[in-house]
């Protein structure tokens, strides 16, 4: 892996971005505090199949995403 990791709009996604996804009629959004890459990290974390981008969503649940389901909202600021 590179490790670095893209948004389904080929947007790169760091620590501190905000994502945005759609789930079954509503949506999760929060601040990127960590991006699982090895099957080690993933292990502590207990996620599966990194790489997964981990954040709290607004309504403060922990929420462990593919890369490529999120949107990098700090990209359209600029």
């Amino acid at each position: 892996m590179s490790g670095k990791v893209e948004d389904k709009r080929g947007n790169t996604i760091s620590e501190g971005n905000r994502v945005f996804t759609k789930t079954r009629g509503g949506k999760r959004e929060g601040e990127v505090e960590e991006i699982v890459m090895t099957t080690e990290e993933a292990d502590e974390k207990n996620v599966k199949n990194p790489p997964k981008v981990l954040f709290h969503d607004q309504h403060g649940h922990k929420v462990a995403h593919n890369p490529e389901t999120l949107e990098n909202l700090d990209t359209k600021k600029k």
